[in-house]
């Protein structure tokens, strides 16, 4: 193979690796709406201590096509104007990665969702950022939008700004993270107590099952009058 040819073949691989790396999902994509909303609706599942009033999250079109419009306009900060028309406020989360090949859905809410190891519920302490946990498991926020975009000339107040980056947003609605109040009503018991009552229903159910029948066997054995019959 010549020179010439080779440097062609290279350029087509280059060329080709190129466009997949920059492919992100649509928001009307099925695969790229069914991974938001069931990763939102596993980190709401599995919170500690468990809760009582925690909405299922669905998919709201409205809120991925605001989404959209503002991660277009590629700057990490907030919408200032994400209110809907006759409707609650709306939330949001960002996130930004780079290179564009980093993303993926699951790995940008699992972000958010770490943040749980910075957040104490029982004080509404946060020790480090804890803002995005927070919002993905508010009870109440039921609807959720998103929207992936490729930023080619990187992303405003970020540390790579000129360099080709992703900017994902969820928005939520009704909005949470409202002052002075927990995301969530707890059931009372954490997930310990949890399998605490696991531990005690495989153990001390049959054990009580056993003696319900010795002392059955024996009460018939010895009090054979004690046992009617019809």
């Amino acid at each position: 193979m010549g020179e010439i040819s080779r440097w062609f073949l290279w350029t087509w691989i280059i060329l080709i690796s190129d466009v997949r790396s920059v492919m992100l999902p649509e928001i009307t994509d099925g695969t790229f709406i069914d991974e938001c909303v069931k990763e939102h609706n596993r980190a709401r599942s599995s919170v500690n201590p468990p809760a009582s009033n925690m909405m299922p999250m669905s998919w709201d079109e409205d809120l991925a096509i605001t989404a959209r419009e503002w991660a277009t306009k590629c700057l990490f900060e907030h919408n200032p104007n994400r209110r809907r028309p006759n409707s609650n406020s709306v939330g949001e989360n960002l996130w930004v990665g780079y290179p564009p090949s980093f993303f993926n859905v699951l790995g940008s809410i699992k972000s958010w969702d770490d943040e749980k190891q910075y957040y104490d519920f029982d004080s509404q302490a946060c020790t480090k950022v804890c803002g995005h946990y927070t919002q993905v498991v508010w009870a109440s926020s039921n609807k959720v939008g998103c929207a992936a975009h490729l930023c080619p000339d990187g992303i405003k107040e970020t540390d790579f700004g000129r360099k080709e980056s992703v900017i994902f947003v969820c928005n939520y609605s009704p909005a949470g993270n409202m002052n002075r109040r927990k995301p969530y009503k707890s059931t009372g018991w954490t997930t310990a107590d949890s399998g605490s009552s696991y531990v005690g229903i495989l153990v001390v159910r049959p054990i009580a099952l056993i003696l319900t029948f010795v002392a059955a066997y024996a009460v018939r054995h010895f009090y054979p009058d004690v046992f009617c019959y019809e």
